[in-house]
């Protein structure tokens, strides 16, 4: 997958389908929570909760379908962060079958002290990971 250092492959569930016996728009972004979850611990054994002294919040969301995902179908979720500020940064996401894309997305997201209740800034130690693996 071009441009994704950090890949991942996935097959559909039951859970994942619709009334329409294809994907459901809800499970995309689940797709998408699994390939960040999956990066993070790539990356560094960061997760969702630690990515270095705080954790983080998605603010938003972004998803474009590309075509219908079936129960059974072996996917893979490219993951990758396209920018890095103070305290946030943009991932963005590419859902393949056999090389063909499926679904594309970003997601904002904000470094996050859950005891404070606030943003904080983005930790060095995860600012470093970031940057080696993605050569910013």
């Amino acid at each position: 997958m071009e441009n994704f250092r950090f890949t991942m492959p996935y097959r559909v569930r039951v859970a994942d389908i619709n009334y329409g016996g294809h994907v459901s728009n809800a499970a995309v972004l689940s797709f998408f929570q699994d390939g960040r979850i999956g990066y993070l611990a790539a990356i560094g054994d960061f997760s969702e909760m630690d990515i270095g002294g705080c954790g983080i919040i998605l603010p938003e969301a972004h998803a474009q379908y590309r075509a219908e995902m079936f129960l059974n179908d072996d996917l893979v979720i490219g993951v990758r962060i396209e920018s890095l500020k103070n305290s946030s940064f943009i991932m963005s996401y590419r859902i393949e079958r056999e090389g063909v894309v499926t679904a594309e997305g970003t997601t904002a997201l904000v470094a996050f002290d859950y005891q404070k209740r606030r943003p904080c800034r983005l930790p060095p130690v995860f600012r470093k990971a970031v940057e080696e693996f993605e050569e910013l």
